[in-house]
């Protein structure tokens, strides 16, 4: 019990990085009703780059806008695919994803990158956890802020607009083709943020890292509606609770690989939780309602 609890703020830490991608799926996936896969290859770009160019000897900030912005081009070949050559999101997520891999090779120039801190300047490492704790806190408080203020303005409530209905939103003179692109950018710009975050918190970068990031990204997401439902709904509720969901994915998750499970099925651990939790709000209402109860009566 004791290793469990000296490994948790490590898993608290890792939960953060995951919740900070777990936003960038939740744009899309909840405010931009669009399916993207980009991200299990966007997290990857977003941590080669900032490997990469750490280790050519930048300084970890240029180096993690830099990854940012790489991560954005990201998403924006995906909007391209989905908007300017008509291919559903979901395929579109894919083509890029494939892409990726090829192009994450390409920048490492293998499959993995050593970055360790005992020899660059990162700015968070696991050899100093609750430093990264404190830091990656005020990443995610100064992330929901901007989001906050973005989505409060026009163009951010045009987003939300074409997420909601896009014929609507397009009726109303919105360019939901544009919007729809800018969403997938701010997306996987953000995602590839969490990218650069984690090959320093890891000391690497590894082309198979990003493997299954959509599902803790989901999972995080779902489980953060489930721990946030009681509260008052607003969209910094949402989004906190989205991190807290990438919190609460990796106790379990280290409580699992504490406990001794066969590490072959932790991949199969991580959908069932998804689907338990995506379950939750039907069983709820099929089941567990009053609704359902007094039909039951009658």
């Amino acid at each position: 019990m004791q290793g469990l609890l000296n490994a948790m703020p490590g898993a608290v830490a890792q939960g953060m990085i995951w919740g900070i991608m777990a936003i960038g799926v939740y744009i899309t996936y909840k405010v931009l009703d669009v399916a993207d896969l980009t991200v299990d290859g966007s997290m990857v770009t977003g941590m080669a780059t900032c490997a990469m160019l750490m280790t050519s000897g930048w300084n970890v900030w240029p180096a993690m806008l830099v990854s940012m912005l790489v991560g954005m081009l990201c998403g924006l070949l995906t909007g391209l695919f989905h908007t300017l050559m008509g291919i559903p999101a979901i395929l579109s997520g894919i083509l890029t994803q494939l892409i990726l891999w090829s192009v994450n090779l390409k920048i490492m120039g293998k499959a993995n990158q050593a970055l360790p801190a005992r020899v660059y300047d990162v700015l968070i490492s696991q050899m100093s956890r609750y430093r990264a704790l404190v830091i990656l806190f005020l990443f995610c408080v100064v992330l929901i802020a901007v989001l906050y203020w973005f989505f409060g303005t026009r163009y951010g409530a045009a987003v939300r607009a074409t997420g909601n209905n896009e014929k609507m939103a397009r009726a109303q003179g919105i360019n939901t083709s544009t919007i729809k692109i800018v969403g997938l950018m701010l997306s996987n710009g953000v995602v590839a943020l969490s990218g650069a975050l984690l090959a320093q918190y890891k000391g690497s970068a590894d082309i198979n890292d990003g493997r299954g990031a959509i599902v803790i990204g989901l999972a995080a997401v779902i489980i953060g509606e489930v721990i946030v439902s009681k509260f008052p709904q607003n969209f910094v509720v949402r989004l906190l609770g989205v991190v807290l969901g990438g919190i609460v994915y990796y106790i379990v998750y280290q409580t699992v690989v504490f406990l001794g499970l066969d590490t072959d099925l932790l991949k199969m651990l991580s959908a069932l939780v998804v689907a338990i939790f995506l379950a939750v709000p039907y069983l709820k209402t099929h089941y567990f309602g009053k609704k359902h109860h007094k039909k039951e009566v009658s």
